[in-house]
């Protein structure tokens, strides 16, 4: 199977010592390429660096997470808004609100949000968004804009089959992570996940978190990585009465649309 990646945090500090076999690894399992998530103004900077180290590869997104709102000045808008423009960065985000942290104010979450929105807007590039109970004014928020956005996906959703709906109607992609393979919190997921569109479903795995607590052989690890991404297609295939390797074949061709990414070689 061949599988992207569409949401990994390598430049996170739990790969600085094995990051190139970590990436090794997931090329090993099939994932061939992988979007490098960007969370801050220096986290982002840095998934560009990595992502040009292996051009054809890795990618990578711009933004500022809603945990690092508070931080967000003038000179940060103006930062994004030129990486929007350069090669490798693929995306806008990760941004959107997240009130289960509440690491950063909630009006300055509101208006970060908006102002990343008008970014998106500016550049024509897809968004990386990030929505933790915070449904109804990310929901709000979203569809003032909606129309006059590219691409958008609703990245590690775990919410309600209702508010999945919500976002569909708004012609957002869904991406699925690890969360359905753990049996505290994402089972009740696995009823709904059906609902989604074959056109709109996108597979991630949001290392180093959230690594499939039903993975078998059991690893010692906490830290999640790339490689793991085909047992999340297949918990997902399952939930969805599908082969994995069409959810795998489908996903692929949706995330290499929804980035406007070749395949490795082409």
């Amino acid at each position: 199977m061949e599988l992207i990646d569409i949401g990994c945090n390598l430049t996170h500090d739990a790969f600085d010592g094995d990051r190139e076999a970590v990436l090794a690894r997931a090329q090993a399992a099939g994932v061939v390429q992988m979007i490098v998530t960007g969370a801050s103004e220096e986290g982002s900077r840095a998934a560009r660096e990595l992502a040009l180290s292996q051009p054809g590869t890795l990618f990578a997104t711009a933004g500022v997470h809603p945990h690092h709102a508070a931080d967000f000045t003038d000179a940060t808008e103006l930062w994004l808004r030129e990486l929007s423009h350069q090669q490798g960065v693929v995306a806008v985000g990760e941004t959107g609100l997240d009130y289960f942290r509440d690491f950063s104010p909630r009006d300055a979450q509101r208006d970060v949000f908006r102002r990343q929105l008008e970014i998106g807007i500016d550049s024509g590039l897809p968004l990386f968004l990030h929505m933790r109970d915070a449904h109804d004014d990310f929901h709000a928020i979203l569809r003032e804009v909606r129309d006059r956005l590219s691409e958008v996906v609703v990245h590690c959703f775990t919410g309600s089959r209702e508010e999945l709906r919500d976002y569909l109607d708004l012609d957002c992609h869904i991406g699925i992570t690890g969360w359905i393979c753990d049996e505290r919190r994402g089972v009740h997921m696995k009823e709904y996940l059906g609902d989604i569109p074959a056109n709109r479903l996108l597979v991630e795995t949001d290392a180093p978190y959230l690594k499939p607590r039903n993975l078998r052989p059991r690893v010692k690890t906490h830290r999640n990585e790339p490689q793991w991404l085909g047992w999340i297609v297949g918990t997902l295939a399952a939930a969805r009465g599908e082969n994995p390797a069409f959810v795998a074949e489908q996903t692929t061709a949706n995330a290499r649309r929804f980035f406007r990414i070749p395949a490795p070689g082409d």
